[in-house]
């Protein structure tokens, strides 16, 4: 019998370790077997594209150049669409964006592209408009402004990312893993930053709560998880502020499961942000947040509940939060309840897969099938 199942394109536009990629593979883990099958497209090798293949996800490597995709590039993709039968294409990043529905037009399949950021960009606008893609955004924020510059309504969609709250949870004995590779000791407050080092994110700004809140609360260390292309800026600024022993930069870390159980706060200094998986993550394990108020982040964290808010760059008052939750366990305490209360109501990562894939098959069916609804629901046609 010939294989009914979805046969889904993944676009990569990009194959480092960061949050994107990390959506996807989460995303691929789950997708049903029984129902889809997954082949993938990456910009170039890399720990990504091998652990999509450990997966047992075909994946190949073509060129995406973040202005316009080779010919050979878009040679190879009409090619693999129509020799794989291809059923949709499913698109991350805008030169992704471009390469994909650039073949998918060519070949007459149909393409989403998940936008992870705050905003489109307007190449993924443009691209949206010639080529009719669908669009998939994380955050209500960027939804909204989508269809502000004139996104329709018709193709787009708004699902959540989510967080896996079987892996990510609370322990019951505090791990030392991290504590003992940057050498705290087990009974010092500790405050994470988890992210890439990279301008958007703000590890400067986090450095600079940590040096106002140091003066408050002398026996605090803080820790910044991730690499970037930031990283020796941020060392010259530790050691120019005289933080060394206060500010450790871990690198990267596979074991985020049991990295968040140790710290005593997460804090997120971002200055662009949809819907932040560090974030997600941190609260299903039941971390109180400290946050920016940018972007999606209102929508996760419950200011006063779950972790405190500050405002854009004000890292003043994301320093006194630090201060004050850090003087207070009991307070700490209940925001942690409210914070993994929160994850296993709203952000399952098992509702979002289920979700998107909804959308892919309904997008790869007949157009007299229905449409997808703008927050996932099904509506059928009339």
């Amino acid at each position: 019998m010939a294989d009914k199942r979805i046969h889904v394109l993944e676009v990569l536009g990009n194959a480092i370790v960061g949050g994107m990629e990390t959506w996807v593979l989460r995303l691929l883990e789950r997708l049903p077997r029984e129902r889809f099958t997954v082949t993938a497209l990456c910009p170039f090798e890399s720990s990504i594209t091998e652990r999509l293949r450990a997966l047992d996800i075909d994946t190949m490597v073509v060129s995406m150049p973040p202005d316009d995709p080779s010919w050979a590039a878009l040679q190879v993709t009409c090619a693999l669409v129509q020799a794989a039968s291809v059923d949709v294409l499913h698109a991350h990043l805008p030169n992704a964006h471009m390469l994909a529905a650039l073949a998918a037009r060519l070949s007459g399949k149909p393409i989403v592209t998940t936008i992870h950021g705050l905003r489109m960009t307007p190449q993924d606008l443009e691209v949206h408009r010639c080529t009719g893609s669908h669009i998939h955004t994380v955050c209500r924020q960027t939804y909204y402004e989508a269809l502000g510059v004139g996104v329709d309504a018709d193709r787009i969609c708004c699902i959540p990312n989510g967080v896996d709250t079987k892996r990510f949870r609370p322990s019951a004995q505090r791990p030392h893993v991290l504590r003992d590779a940057i050498g705290v000791d087990a009974s010092a407050p500790l405050v994470g930053f988890v992210g890439r080092l990279s301008p958007e994110k703000g590890p400067d700004l986090f450095v600079r709560v940590a040096e106002l809140a140091c003066r408050a609360a002398p026996d605090a260390h803080f820790v910044l998880i991730g690499d970037g292309p930031m990283r020796d800026e941020l060392l010259a600024r530790i050691d120019e502020e005289d933080l060394r022993t206060r500010v450790h930069l871990a690198g990267l870390r596979d074991d985020l499961a049991q990295i968040y159980g140790e710290l005593d706060l997460l804090v997120s200094t971002s200055r662009s942000e949809a819907m932040p998986l560090a974030l997600m993550e941190g609260m299903a394990c039941g971390v109180p947040i400290v946050a920016t108020r940018v972007g999606g982040v209102p929508d996760l964290v419950v200011h006063g509940s779950t972790g405190f808010l500050a405002g854009y760059c004000d890292c003043r008052s994301a320093a006194d939060a630090v201060v004050e939750l850090l003087a207070s366990p009991r307070k700490r305490e209940r925001m942690s309840e409210a914070a993994r209360a929160l994850a296993l109501q709203r952000f399952d990562l098992d509702d979002s897969v289920a979700q998107i894939a909804q959308l892919l098959a309904r997008l790869s069916a007949p157009r007299s099938a229905g449409r997808v609804s703008p927050l996932g629901a099904d509506i059928t046609s009339s």
